[in-house]
């Protein structure tokens, strides 16, 4: 299960080296916005993803998403009244990076999660067209135009379901390892500033849902939160910083670290 989170997504690549080297395979692969980028590879070829996945966020695919600079951010906002940047160069990214385009072409199967602006609800996605469905789990409100996929347009799933244990649960899965990108282990605090307003009142929706379906596992399921080795009592601007891929390796290597420390205690017992 692979969170959502932006750039802080290359935390999951760690997480998933730290998985590959412990020999856990999966059986089933659900994600959200970043999560579903990620999982997408995953799914379509489990023994090399996280290795494609680093080649990916190391170079410069996935930043190009978010390249345009402040005057082009500033023509397409007053353009589209709506977003900062154009959705294709992430088409384009995908197309050419993924190895299969349908779900169909998938080695596992794969559950991506949208948010639906004309029913205020879920859309899943687990068959035809690939991009399109990452497309629409990974339109951030705001930053990308809404993703129209049939008769519907959707948002990024974070807004629906972040971290979707539940819907891992309710396909059959038993053990499920949870790949976040370390919002889930920083407290919040009180916003004192007027954009964090915002931040701190989605984190509370975001988690919340989390929270309640990990308060309530139905008995014989395990969870595994897998760790990303981040101060939880750091001050948190990721958000804001979604156009900065400076801290790609680190973010990388100390997920990989701390879930490797976190699967071989498993182990252990």
């Amino acid at each position: 299960m692979l969170g959502g989170g932006g750039l802080l997504g290359a935390h999951e690549v760690g997480m998933l080296r730290a998985l590959a080297e412990a020999g856990i395979t999966p059986d089933l692969v659900v994600g959200t916005s970043i999560g579903a980028i990620n999982g997408a590879f995953v799914a379509a070829d489990p023994a090399g993803a996280a290795g494609r996945l680093s080649e990916l966020w190391h170079g410069e695919a996935i930043r190009q998403a978010f390249s345009e600079n402040l005057w082009g951010r500033a023509v397409r906002l007053a353009r589209s009244g709506t977003h900062l940047h154009s959705i294709e160069p992430l088409r384009h990214m995908l197309a050419a990076k993924l190895p299969v385009s349908d779900f169909a072409g998938l080695a596992l199967p794969f559950h991506c999660v949208a948010a639906s602006i004309e029913r205020a609800s879920a859309r899943w996605f687990s068959s035809g067209p690939l991009v399109p469905a990452i497309l629409a789990s990974c339109a951030i409100p705001g930053l990308l135009p809404p993703v129209r996929v049939g008769d519907e347009h959707c948002f990024d799933g974070g807004l629906v379901d972040s971290i979707p244990v539940g819907r891992a649960l309710a396909l059959g899965a038993t053990t499920v390892y949870v790949l976040q990108v370390g919002r889930i282990e920083r407290p919040l605090t009180v916003p004192r500033r007027p954009w964090e307003v915002g931040l701190v009142a989605f984190e509370i929706a975001r988690r919340h849902r989390f929270h309640e379906e990990m308060s309530d596992l139905p008995d014989g399921v395990d969870v595994h939160l897998l760790p990303s080795g981040g101060n939880p009592r750091a001050p948190d601007l990721s958000q804001l910083r979604y156009r900065d891929k400076t801290m790609v390796g680190a973010s990388i290597e100390r997920a990989y670290s701390a879930s490797e420390r976190y699967l071989a205690a498993l182990d252990g017992h």
